[in-house]
């Protein structure tokens, strides 16, 4: 599953909370976090991760990647060349290949996790993955290279990637957005490449930091008629205390109302009837396991 948004979404603290929820359903999950910023290692509150996945709590790994370390890997299960560890900077030969045709560097970093997959390493492979700009690109190198090499290894090593990632009950994007104008404009744009471009399904949208609801409907009648009144003429001296919390008031339902906009647009181009949305708390350690608790009643 690969979980992707708008830098700044929050995909992070998503992609940890579905690792952590079927960590805890008793099911051996991979965490990958796909740019190495570490954010995974910062949301899961652990060590610094690398490339050799490790447990972090109860079946549940991470790792990060690098796509020099998924050149050597590839080396060493494919090439088998026994001397990968003498060969000097991989850095350089990985320039040297992936000028040589487009993709290349996509899908050393797809292949390990197509690798993981197919091996049956994990229950579940949970990918924090790129930002919405290159997410197509990346979830799509092995089809654009197998198109390219007609024949021969890399081309038969492409095909059962691509397999895998078009498989609808195998492999799903999960995209994240907040309910504010751009995040929703480039959820959308992201929603319509992967219609076009891609075969991938897409598993959930997510509409995240969502304003809450100040008050229920019933309540909002109430409400209204106090907030006409104290811009009226004649509003009571001895209410003028109330002015302040209703203008708080006025500003909050705007929010939500802006925010409800946002989340019919975002609904209406995944063509779906609701948008699955989570209103945040401030600290990242307990809005992952207020996440978690979320996940285990809406999946039950």
């Amino acid at each position: 599953m690969f979980v992707t948004g708008k830098g700044g979404v929050g995909k992070t603290t998503i992609a940890t909370a579905l690792a952590r929820h079927t960590a805890k359903s008793g099911k051996r999950t991979l965490l990958v976090e796909m740019d190495d910023k570490g954010a995974v290692a910062n949301a899961l509150g652990t060590a610094s991760l690398n490339f050799e996945p490790r447990e972090v709590e109860p079946s549940l790994y991470a790792m990060a990647m690098t796509t020099e370390d998924s050149l050597r890997e590839y080396i060493r299960l494919f090439v088998r060349n026994p001397l990968v560890s003498t060969m000097g900077p991989l850095a350089k030969i990985l320039d040297f290949v992936a000028n040589a045709a487009p993709g290349v560097k996509e899908i050393l970093a797809i292949g390990k996790v197509c690798w993981e997959v197919r091996e049956r390493n994990y229950d579940v492979v949970i990918v924090d993955a790129e930002a919405t700009g290159h997410i197509v690109a990346q979830i799509e190198a092995p089809t654009i290279l197998s198109g390219l090499v007609q024949v021969g290894v890399i081309r038969e090593q492409s095909m059962w990637m691509r397999d895998i990632l078009h498989d609808i009950d195998q492999t799903g994007v999960v995209v994240v957005s907040t309910p504010e104008e751009m995040p929703v404009v480039e959820t959308i744009e992201l929603l319509d490449r992967l219609h076009e471009s891609s075969r991938v399904d897409v598993a959930a949208v997510i509409a995240n930091r969502v304003p809450p609801l100040v008050f229920r409907d019933a309540d909002m009648p109430v409400v209204e008629a106090l907030r006409a009144a104290s811009v009226a003429p004649g509003w009571p001296a001895e209410l003028q205390s109330l002015t302040a919390p209703l203008e708080l008031v006025a500003v909050a339902l705007e929010r939500r109302e802006r925010a409800e906009r946002h989340l019919y647009a975002l609904a209406a181009a995944a063509q779906r009837d609701t948008v699955d949305f989570l209103v945040m708390s401030e600290k990242e350690g307990d809005v992952v396991d207020s996440l978690v608790r979320d996940l285990a009643v809406e999946l039950s």
